[in-house]
């Protein structure tokens, strides 16, 4: 017959007991002459006390409270052999966890699927094929699959590969190959083009290498406007040829945009609150999961790991006011910079005006650029 453990042998568990009796007295003499010690004694009333006693000692209270026909109620419970109490009613359930927690990491040691990116000519059913000779596939474990030497075997296996990259992210591998492209044709061209505007502009200077001039100093020109023609020669006696040149013109650039005066700047307090999860078939199970006491906060989720990450940012509100000047020229600063980024090194930069005007809560900040560049182009 099998061992039964006995959890009332056990000295380090502490209950405190609510007793109400007509014969409170005798209750307490019971318990006294059983040896029962009774500690952090409060009484309530006449017929009615609060006192602590050991876990081992509950079945003689019981038998003494049915002598004396009182009612007894556990308030509350200290002490490791409720523990061991309550993991004995769960021990299936948490071994259960604990196997299919084991199962789901073992299971994250595996590569499960195979995602291919690549572009016109190279087909991912080629790029699945020679991964499959390599040894790469679906349930191959992680440790086994060295991706820079993947890498390498693709680009020897594929000579239409330029550039390829494997990374592994959770269970996919993450396959992207770039291919390699045909050098362009580079014979001569002698047909006959003409040389038009490839953006509006005013034309300030213009130097011709081949072909005539439709166009002068001062003249306004359009995008798509024919500028130095393909013909050369004497009236009466010209002759087509490629045209080719470049023509100098002012070219302008202009942004407009709205900022707020006013505006709610969020500050985060440095309080934080993290949970912990895991993910099973789009259902969360928290291993730590506390109440969001915050009223306005960021939420951030990490989910890049078998157990992800909550984390909760308390900020705060603070409403600031700027100087209208003062923003108008931070934005108008930040607008000629971006509009700038978009200039080729051989554009030129001859002025720069600023138009600021206050609407309410909004700052309207225009600015236009002035500049000098080629705006010549070969017609196809």
């Amino acid at each position: 017959m099998g061992y039964k453990y006995n959890y009332f042998t056990q000295k380090d568990g502490v209950l405190r007991i609510h007793v109400q009796s007509k014969n409170l007295e005798r209750f307490i003499n019971l318990l006294c002459k059983n040896g029962v010690i009774q500690r952090n004694i409060t009484k309530e009333s006449i017929n009615s006390m609060i006192f602590d006693v050991n876990y081992s000692d509950y079945k003689i209270v019981l038998e003494a409270a049915h002598k004396t026909k009182s009612k007894i109620k556990i308030i509350d419970r200290k002490g490791i052999v409720f523990l061991k109490i309550r993991i004995k009613k769960r021990l299936a359930m948490v071994l259960g966890a604990f196997v299919f927690a084991g199962i789901i990491y073992y299971l994250s040691g595996y590569i499960w699927g195979i995602q291919i990116n690549t572009e016109k000519n190279i087909a991912p059913y080629e790029i699945r094929e020679e991964l499959n000779n390599i040894g790469v596939m679906p349930g191959t474990f992680k440790k086994n699959i060295n991706v820079y030497k993947v890498e390498e075997k693709l680009k020897e296996y594929n000579p239409n590969i330029m550039w390829v990259r494997v990374r592994i992210e959770g269970s996919i591998l993450k396959v992207s190959a770039a291919e390699r492209e045909a050098l362009p044709n580079t014979a001569k061209d002698t047909s006959n083009r003409d040389v038009v505007a490839k953006k509006d502009g005013v034309i300030d200077r213009i130097y011709t290498k081949a072909g005539t001039a439709v166009v002068k100093k001062g003249d306004i020109v359009k995008k798509g406007q024919l500028l130095i023609v393909g013909e050369q020669g004497n009236e009466g006696s010209t002759y087509k040829v490629h045209a080719d040149g470049e023509v100098i013109a002012k070219t302008y650039y202009e942004e407009t945009r709205e900022v707020p005066i006013t505006y709610i700047k969020k500050t985060r307090t440095g309080n934080l609150i993290e949970n912990y999860y895991i993910d099973i078939f789009g259902k969360k199970f928290y291993l730590k999961n506390s109440l969001n006491k915050f009223v306005k906060y960021d939420k951030i989720e990490k989910d890049d790991n078998f157990i992800k990450k909550e984390m909760y940012y308390e900020f705060k509100e603070k409403k600031i006011n700027q100087d209208p000047k003062i923003l108008a020229l931070k934005t108008a600063d930040m607008i000629y910079k971006d509009i700038n980024l978009k200039f080729y090194r051989t554009v030129s930069v001859v002025n720069k005006s600023i138009e600021s005007n206050i609407e309410g809560n909004i700052c309207k900040v225009r600015v236009i650029v002035t500049a000098e560049e080629n705006i010549a182009d070969t017609e196809k």
